[in-house]
């Protein structure tokens, strides 16, 4: 609730702002067409709705941001963009009183007579420090509401796509705005040239510098701003007083991977010990239990630590982690506990979003083709490498596009050679079925080349393809950017082999008879029991010169 709190009344802000510099921007057009949509402005924000969705965004959101700075163990743990936030956001309030309450008091003196144009008059003539201090004031919040927005969208799908719009809207609307001001308050010196006009602004202005005025006008912005003043201390205390509180309680150990092992006051958080021993630990959301990305595997003391809360069971569930993982950011041990950060400190938000279950290593049942091209190192020894490369890389492309169109999944190109996996997100019998005829299209498109390509490359290429099912281990797996969904385990082991065995029987294919079976096509073929390396037992396979296929009956 606090965060659908802060994000709600922020974005309500937010939309404030950038109305408001979108108004100063069409100071560009002319000063009539700021003039109008200021007007058109405060219909909607002048009336009561508009006034108490407002008000009441602005104080929802400056108390969660006092709650938000306690709530933070250490300020040292924040990011760069964070800090910069979080200091535009308390520099807003300084920044934007006088305005607040200088157009407030404006307005009722002289009701809707007291337009834009004169509010320019009092920045460009009267007061040109205040206006600038106004302007400073609205980027400041254009700047945290901008940062804010980034933060939270950043972990979903399709953001980076969007972001360089988005950052060019942020940078460009304030300096349109700026530029507009000033355009503007050019426009408004004119008007202010012509007799009528300035006797009437003499009027107002003669109002509007009442040293009374001016006087109960500063004892209020003074009055508010020591109440900010005394908040913001207050809050600062507060995270004094809770720290030696406990310093005076209780400890808790932490042990990591290498035996490195790190003691913190109980009840700080998985996350907060490691940075406080300055071990590095992802955490793409500044530790509000968003991203995920901050997960550790839970050893010994798993049964003593508190359980997760609904919101972080959410947050683990779209990540589907299993039992033993927490996020580092909102367990709090009680008692000694072994952790095990799951991703490595330079983790990127794709890593955050909503991911299958699979990935975090499952044993399922699947079904593994692998494929190879028969003497293609002799050929290739006779060619250029140019040559060599070009015709991979066709044949690459002919075999994932079939592996794919069949609903597989490419896993590896290893040499000339291809695994592809198949059930890794559905059922048995389809993968097998789907397995086959990838089989039979990958066929196709090896004689396809062959036709294209058989008198540049000087012969025919020939492939074998071996195909079995059965459980194995998949999930993600590699180091850096050489990460990918792969399966290890027996059912590749066999893959591999049968693949071996098309050489020896001259072959296009050997599939287990389970996969042909379970499949529900009828496989045109030799069926025999072999023996294979590693395996204690036989397999019944079907050996096939050519991939035909067809329907029962």
């Amino acid at each position: 609730m606090v965060r659908r709190l802060r994000l709600a009344s922020g974005l309500v802000l937010l939309g404030y702002v950038g109305l408001h510099l979108l108004n100063h921007a069409l100071g560009l057009v002319s000063l009539g067409a700021a003039e109008r949509l200021l007007e058109g402005l405060r219909v909607f924000w002048g009336g009561p709705a508009g006034t108490l969705l407002l008000y009441g965004a602005l104080l929802i959101h400056v108390a969660l941001a006092f709650w938000a700075l306690y709530a933070r163990r250490r300020l040292s743990d924040l990011g760069r963009g964070e800090a910069a936030q979080l200091v535009l956001g308390f520099l807003v309030p300084p920044l934007l009183a006088a305005h607040v309450l200088g157009t407030r008091a404006i307005g009722e003196l002289f009701g809707t007579e007291a337009g834009y144009r004169y509010v320019l008059a009092i920045y460009f003539e009267l007061a040109p420090a205040q206006g600038i201090r106004q302007l400073l004031g609205l980027v400041a919040a254009w700047l945290h509401g901008c940062l804010g927005l980034h933060f939270w969208l950043r972990l979903r799908p399709g953001y980076a796509r969007g972001a360089p719009w988005l950052l060019a809207l942020a940078i460009l609307l304030p300096t349109l705005a700026a530029t507009g001001t000033l355009s503007a308050g050019r426009e408004v010196l004119d008007w202010l040239a012509d007799p009528a006009n300035a006797a009437r602004w003499a009027v107002l202005q003669q109002a509007i510098t009442d040293p009374r005025k001016l006087a109960a006008l500063a004892r209020l912005e003074n009055g508010l701003l020591a109440g900010f003043l005394l908040l913001l201390l207050a809050t600062l205390a507060a995270r004094w007083l809770r720290r030696w509180r406990e310093h005076r309680g209780g400890r808790v150990q932490l042990t990591y991977p290498g035996g490195r092992r790190v003691t913190a006051p109980a009840g700080t958080t998985i996350l907060e010990a490691s940075r406080m021993a300055g071990i590095a630990h992802a955490s793409l959301c500044g530790g509000r239990g968003r991203c995920s990305t901050c997960r550790v595997r839970i050893g010994r003391g798993l049964e003593a630590l508190p359980p997760a809360d609904e919101a972080e069971r959410r947050v683990l569930g779209r990540v589907g982690a299993s039992p033993n993982v927490r996020l580092a950011c909102q367990a709090r041990p009680a008692s000694d506990l072994e952790v095990t950060p799951l991703l490595p400190p330079n983790v990127t938000p794709r890593q955050a979003q909503a991911r299958p279950g699979y990935l975090q290593g499952q044993e399922r049942e699947v079904v593994v083709l692998f494929a190879d091209l028969r003497g293609f190192t002799e050929f290739a020894e006779t060619r250029l490498p140019y040559d060599v490369v070009f015709l991979l890389n066709r044949y690459f492309s002919a075999m994932g596009t079939a592996v794919e169109q069949a609903g597989g999944r490419v896993d590896k190109f290893i040499g000339d050679g291809v695994m592809a996996l198949f059930g890794v997100e559905g059922p048995i019998e389809a993968a097998c079925r789907q397995a086959l005829e990838a089989a039979a299209a990958m066929a196709a498109r090896l004689e396809e080349i062959n036709e294209h390509l058989g008198e540049s490359i000087g012969g025919r290429l020939v492939m074998g393809i071996g195909i079995h099912a059965g459980p194995a281990i998949v999930g993600e797996m590699g180091y850096g950017h050489a990460v990918s969904v792969t399966a290890i385990g027996d059912t590749v082991n066999t893959a591999s082999r049968l693949e071996a065995l098309t050489k020896e029987f001259g072959a296009l294919l050997v599939a287990s008879e389970a996969v042909v079976a379970r499949s529900g096509l009828v496989l045109d073929g030799e069926r025999r029991e072999v023996a294979l390396r590693g395996r204690e037992s036989g397999i019944r396979v079907v050996v096939a010169e050519r991939v035909s296929l067809r329907r029962p009956g």
